[in-house]
């Protein structure tokens, strides 16, 4: 943002240098990244004087050369050698001195020097207006005012305006400074807070009057949540044409073009007081103004002369023929004004800033407008900015105000309110500001104190600091205008070890992903933002869990994801289609959930493999992810964080075609199976996917108790196999804890290693290889022994089960 200081002193009348403001701008969080000199001419005709020819003789070698005396307020005159057609005796002109650097169209610098021209001396050069930088005329020599008096700095002579300009590297929540107001308004309480006493001065409106009540518009908001407020005066008889020297001065200085006197005065304005204005040729407007949305697919011609097609959400100025404007962003092609122009509707309004954001981003336009309505206006001068424009614009272009001011504000935007406590004032600047400073300092940024009690402040926030809604953002605003370079540290080191446990969160991930890692698995990191779509792809989402953003950049990225399944797809998908089909992912992250009792958010591990397990080689066959190696990692983490005592359950999401879960104590672990094959066409995903999801949070409540261990065994184990031919629908599952059930004491482990189904079964039967590891801590086990656990193991699972020894 750029800030002429000029300008801003309009506002403040201070002799402070550039330096000493860019300071003071910096410290109160408004960072000067650089101040530049402006001059309306290149150079400042720095060195030009008002010269008098007193003779004119043509060159003894060159017909078109001419010897002058030119008297430009030295002792004595000097001879220049010209080549202008035009110039005589008598005359006053433009001389440029020995020494003086022109610049020409391109900007590259000359400088004048003492010569000869055909034997001729010559000390300077009469100039032409395209060599001094005043226009683009090269006919012949510039002729003066002949009341001139010789000697006289052409910069006085030509009004040449000098400036300093600030750019500004304003920060998005500062929406309040993005004009000279809001700056000069910043710099009052900065200066006020050094002892510097200094007024501001607002421009005065109380010359606006209703010359004529002859050419009345009449407004209709149909969307008054997405244009709160809305202001429209017309102004007749007016003349467009180019704008006042002082009043382009002002928009070179800040880097503006000017157009014309209309569109000049609107962005002098929107710069002045940060209330973006539009003007509409009154004449193109048919009915009245309607202030509402069209149907998606319209077609819209801005102002850059290029066909847009409106979205449904696009707020648009129209009448009742149809669009003028799209509100708060770019004017209509139709309605702008032109040189034939005669009479404007001039408007003046307060846009929702989400609105404006949103349809600034869908149509790729970034205007000044459009940069200060998204980031949130002040609701309070919408009138004021439009008389104050109105009031120029005669000033300008002539012509009457022909009607009232038509405003449209059925509900007022409130101030905000916030209670202030000393105590925390004080905890978090980190020293103790005395109180009576902390109520000048609120009062010179406007935050009125209703209430003073010995523990704190109540205080009214004005509606235009939208980024000051919470006591921590008053006590952000205390602090940068007391000034962060005056609170005193303490020359004393202080340091503490922090005693940090082994089950620190942190701590486990690295844990987690260094195994995971081992295991070819890849971290993801994906973006919490994601669409409101995604809660449609599974009944145990729900679309009123959605936590959505207030200002969101679109709508893909408008809602706080409840699954991390879907950015893992997402994933996936992106690495399919650039051919890497062999996957192993794995993400920790939140999922975030809003309920009638408030919002949640969860912590989670999610692990997902899909395509081949190992890169394809010749030493080894390919073979696919599947469920069962899933299962492996997944029980792989749980026996790496220590979490034992744990029981399958059927899957309760129905993200998954088939799956299960894994519960500690009735509560579900990690729910994990095969990703539903409608979910992954969404993706357009044609392989399989298998996902795995921990519940992180309580993983972290399990392994914070005190760490368990056991001694190695000292004495041998004892592995048994059983070969058993049972019914097919007997599960892996009800073998292993019927035979946990029958010997607890000595049976350590169970292990499937062999499935068989064929037609040397009976039928309706399946063959299952266990193996049995048997170990005694206490003592080495004896045959006898062996052979009892087993007998008991086979003659339950013959009684349970019907299973019989192949």
């Amino acid at each position: 943002m750029k800030i002429s200081y000029n300008w801003l002193k309009q506002f403040i009348k201070t002799d402070w240098t550039s330096e000493q403001t860019s300071e003071l701008l910096t410290d109160l969080g408004l960072e000067v990244e650089v101040v530049e000199k402006y001059q309306s001419i290149k150079g400042g005709l720095e060195g030009v004087v008002v010269g008098h020819v007193l003779t004119c003789e043509k060159h003894p070698d060159a017909d078109r050369l001419k010897v002058t005396t030119v008297n430009i307020g030295l002792e004595a005159p000097v001879q220049i050698v010209c080549g202008a057609a035009n110039v005589a005796a008598g005359q006053k002109v433009p001389v440029a001195t020995i020494g003086t650097v022109l610049y020409d169209k391109e900007g590259a610098e000359f400088t004048i020097k003492k010569g000869k021209i055909r034997g001729q001396e010559s000390h300077g050069m009469i100039c032409a207006e395209d060599e001094l930088g005043l226009g683009s005329s090269h006919d012949g020599i510039m002729v003066l005012d002949e009341n001139l008096v010789p000697g006289t700095k052409a910069s006085e002579v030509f009004q040449i305006a000098d400036d300093e300009v600030f750019e500004i590297g304003l920060t998005p929540n500062r929406a309040d400074a993005m004009s000279h107001f809001g700056t000069a308004r910043d710099l009052r309480a900065g200066m006020l807070q050094r002892g510097v006493n200094v007024e501001l001065i607002t421009p005065s409106v109380s010359n606006f009057r209703v010359d004529m009540r002859t050419l009345k518009i009449d407004v209709n908001v149909e969307e008054p949540a997405l244009a709160p407020r809305y202001c429209g005066v017309t102004i007749s008889g007016i003349t467009v044409h180019e704008s006042p020297k002082w009043l382009q001065d002002r928009l070179k200085a800040i880097g503006l073009t000017p157009k014309n006197n209309i569109v000049d005065v609107t962005n002098y304005v929107l710069h002045e007081l940060g209330q973006p204005l539009h003007a509409f040729d009154a004449a193109k407007i048919t009915g009245k103004v309607i202030v509402k949305t069209l149907p998606e697919g319209t077609k819209f011609t801005t102002l850059d002369d290029v066909e847009r097609t409106l979205h449904a959400e696009d707020l648009m100025i129209c009448d009742e023929k149809g669009p003028l404007c799209i509100a708060g962003v770019f004017g209509g092609k139709k309605s702008g004004v032109t040189d034939g122009t005669t009479s404007i509707f001039l408007e003046s309004a307060y846009f929702d800033a989400v609105s404006v954001r949103k349809t600034a981003k869908r149509h790729q336009l970034n205007t000044d407008a459009s940069f200060r309505f998204e980031r949130g206006i002040d609701p309070t001068i919408t009138e004021y900015a439009l008389k104050r424009a109105a009031i120029l614009i005669q000033e300008v272009a002539g012509g009457k105000i022909t009607s009232d001011v038509v405003e449209v504000y059925p509900k007022k935007v409130e101030d905000f309110s916030v209670l202030l406590n000393f105590s925390h004032v004080s905890k978090i600047i980190g020293q103790e500001i005395p109180k009576d400073t902390i109520k000048k300092i609120l009062v010179s940024l406007d935050i009125k104190v209703n209430s003073v009690s010995d523990t704190g402040l109540g205080l009214t926030i004005p509606a235009y600091r939208v980024d000051v809604q919470r006591e921590i953002d008053v006590i952000e605003e205390i602090l940068r205008v007391y000034g962060y370079n005056n609170i005193e540290f303490s020359k004393k080191f202080n340091a503490t070890v922090a005693n940090s446990p082994r089950t620190e969160d942190y701590k486990v991930q690295n844990v987690i992903a260094s195994q995971l890692n081992s295991q070819g698995f890849h971290e993801m990191m994906a973006n919490s933002l994601t669409t409101a779509a995604y809660a449609k792809l599974s009944t145990v989402l729900k679309e009123e869990h959605n936590v959505t953003m207030l200002n969101p950049l679109s709508s893909d990225l408008a809602t706080m994801r409840q699954s991390l399944l879907f950015s893992a797809l997402e994933a996936i998908s992106y690495n399919i289609n650039r051919k890497n089909s062999d996957l192993k992912l794995f993400e920790f992250g939140k999922s975030y959930h809003k309920y009638l009792n408030g919002y949640e958010e969860h912590k989670h591990l999610t692990l997902s493999i899909s395509g081949n397990r190992n890169k394809e080689s010749w030493t080894t066959p390919q073979k696919g992810t599947d469920f069962f190696l899933l299962k492996g990692y997944a029980k792989g983490v749980l026996a790496r964080l220590g979490i034992e005592k744990i029981s399958n359950a059927p899957v309760q999401s129905d993200v998954f075609s088939e799956g299960t879960s894994i519960c500690y104590n009735n509560d579900t672990l990690v729910e994990m199976g095969v990703v539903k094959k409608s979910i992954l066409k969404h993706f357009g995903i044609k392989q399989d996917v298998y996902y795995a999801d921990f519940n992180w949070d309580l993983i972290l409540k399990i392994i914070t108790g005190k760490i368990k261990y056991t001694e190695i065994p000292k004495y041998p184990e004892v592995r048994r196999d059983l070969a058993l031919l049972i019914d097919e629908k007997t599960t892996y599952e009800s073998i292993f804890n019927l035979a946990r059930q029958t010997e607890k004491a000595l049976l350590k482990d169970i292990n499937l290693f062999d499935v068989y189904q064929g037609d040397k079964l009976p039928a309706g039967k399946k063959s299952y290889a266990l193996s049995f590891t048997i170990q005694d801590n206490t003592k080495t086990l004896t045959d006898a022994q062996i052979d009892k656990i087993m007998s008991k193991l086979q003659q339950t699972f013959e009684t349970e089960l019907g299973a019989s020894l192949r």
